[in-house]
């Protein structure tokens, strides 16, 4: 499949890619890696102007320990750099865990931080050809009015699959997002709005220039597990993210993430009250795998049923749970 004709903008500063956005509004793509960009392009999910090419802007990329104890990451900087950085690996461990789970090797040399936090919501209805998808008349989050997942429903179903986000959402972690009026941070899980169809809150003139991660989340054991079909390349259709700090051999604080069952990636608010305080054994760890499966909605959005998605959630939460409580 063949790429559509599009023009392709380069800055070299973040300002000057506000500029362009502002400029192209509507009419633009961002390409951060394009290891998800690219072939929806060739789908023609996606047809483009202009292709807005981020590569160029070198501020935008790295890893820098922050005086106060928190870290800054660029948007540009690759997966494979997070997986390796031995600074994050000693400090956020679940970063890096989920990082090295995305895709191959490859794959992971080109994707970045920022993309894979606005990954394109995915579903067995969408992510086709244009010949599949016209075939299907269509859906709601493409060219057409129907949920094939939902059907009769007014909103589009299509899950969110990146690896990162949960182990981020685990680390109360914050973006920075640029646009013509300057620089905003929020918390990431404000960033998404549970839809699939416009799955983030970002403005067609803004984009994500670096994500924070804070001191107070430093130095929990972290744990990523992730269901897919084949060892390698595939999204999650079902990941877990547990973070625990323990003390005296009780938990002292944990939180828990899943994503590829849900619009958004989601902190399932009541696994950390569950463990607080406690020693973790089986029973806990069962307990907190049904609270994570009763949270996930995996619908027909992919190849596997929902039923075995959801009960992975929880056959994984319970595993991550308890390896997160070992020395």
């Amino acid at each position: 499949m063949s790429l559509p004709q599009f023009k392709l903008l380069r800055p070299r500063a973040t300002d000057e890619a506000v500029s362009f956005l502002a400029k192209h509004a509507g009419n633009v793509r961002i390409l951060a890696g394009g290891t998800d960009l690219i072939p929806s392009m060739r789908q023609k999910l996606f047809e483009p102007e202009s292709v807005l090419d981020l590569r160029g802007i070198t501020e935008l990329r790295g890893i820098r320990p922050l005086a106060s104890g928190a870290v800054e990451i660029g948007a540009l900087t690759t997966l494979s750099a997070i997986e390796r950085s031995a600074y994050l690996r000693q400090h956020f461990p679940v970063l890096t865990e989920g990082a090295a789970t995305v895709a191959s090797p490859v794959l992971r040399n080109m994707g970045t931080i920022g993309g894979n936090i606005c990954l394109d919501t995915r579903c067995l209805w969408y992510n086709q050809s244009l010949t599949w998808r016209k075939g299907c008349g269509f859906c709601i989050k493409k060219d057409g009015n129907l949920c094939h997942v939902a059907p009769g429903g007014s909103k589009c179903w299509a899950a969110f699959s990146g690896d990162t986000p949960p182990a981020l959402l685990c680390l109360n972690a914050e973006v920075e997002i640029a646009g013509p009026n300057g620089a905003r941070r929020i918390a990431l899980r404000e960033f998404y709005t549970g839809d699939g169809e416009n799955y983030r809150k970002l403005e067609a003139n803004e984009l994500v220039t670096r994500v924070f991660l804070p001191e107070a989340s430093a130095d929990y054991r972290g744990i990523y597990r992730k269901l897919r079909v084949r060892g390698s390349i595939d999204y999650p259709l079902a990941g877990v993210a547990v973070v625990v700090k323990r003390l005296n051999g009780h938990v002292a604080d944990a939180r828990l993430a899943i994503t590829a069952v849900n619009p958004a990636p989601l902190l399932v608010q009541r696994a950390g009250e569950m463990l607080i305080g406690k020693i973790i054994d089986e029973a806990l760890a069962d307990a907190v795998g049904d609270l994570a499966a009763r949270t996930a909605k995996p619908l027909t959005t992919s190849a596997l049923t929902p039923e075995y998605r959801r009960e992975m959630i929880r056959v994984f939460t319970k595993r991550a749970v308890l390896a997160a409580a070992r020395p």
